[in-house]
């Protein structure tokens, strides 16, 4: 369709003089309301039409699919594909943290679902039970809630508790850079390249193949009360 289409439009004119702004004008006629998927294939396939000629009839005839311009508008996307954590080795990563407070930090990321800024953000008085009130996220919204396990519920009260003098004060005043740090050591002990986001992906991960929906997982924070398994880590001074 893309080749026959442009040799009815420009079957008349000299390949050699076709500037680019009237390939890029065909473009958006025959591509528009198109998916993007369909507009680079439609791009590819004219762009292989002038390589073959070139190659074939005139080799110093220039693609006007090659220059930037066009190149950049129907680049094709590039596909990430991440290593999710196996939860024997997210378990094992926060068995092994005998430092109760970056404990705590590594599941409420790993087990709430909670980004690393967010969790350094909390404060004695956005614990209520299981349920986590996140101020301020970084959605944009005005506030989030994550629900973790009954016993790190209880574990993060008692450390909230005793660390913070009032109930606005934050309870890991830690700086994002040593939080990361820390994350990173984390994972060096089981031998991983360990990144704070990766925990995050990591509970949305678990939560779908748990059977959350994917209108929870998708509205910011994996778990939801229903959903959250109960039985937190072993911890070593249980």
């Amino acid at each position: 369709m893309t080749i026959n289409k442009f040799c009815a439009d420009f079957g008349g004119d000299e390949l050699t003089e076709l500037p680019s702004e009237k390939v890029l004008q065909f473009f958006n006629i025959i591509t528009d309301g198109c998916k993007p998927q369909t507009k680079r294939v439609r791009f590819t396939h004219l762009s292989s039409f002038f390589n073959f000629m070139k190659n074939n009839l005139d080799m110093d005839l220039q693609n006007p699919c090659e220059l930037p311009m066009l190149r950049k508008l129907f680049r094709s996307t590039v596909t990430i594909s991440w290593n999710i954590l196996e939860k024997e080795t997210v378990d094992e990563i926060i068995f092994r943290t005998t430092n109760i407070r970056n404990r705590l930090i590594l599941e409420l990321m790993a087990r709430g679902g909670m980004r690393i800024g967010e969790v350094l953000k909390l404060r004695l008085c956005d614990i209520q039970d299981r349920k986590l009130i996140s101020q301020d996220p970084k959605s944009g919204k005005e506030q989030e809630v994550a629900f973790i396990p009954q016993k790190m519920a209880d574990r993060l009260r008692e450390y909230a508790m005793q660390n913070c003098n009032n109930p606005y004060d934050r309870i890991f005043p830690n700086s994002y850079e040593a939080a990361r740090i820390m994350v990173i050591k984390a994972g060096n002990m089981v031998g991983i390249y360990l990144r704070p986001h990766d925990l995050r992906r990591y509970a949305a991960t678990y939560a779908s193949r748990a059977g959350v929906p994917i209108e929870i997982i998708s509205n910011n924070y994996p778990p939801a009360r229903e959903f959250v398994d109960d039985s937190a880590v072993p911890w070593k001074d249980q």
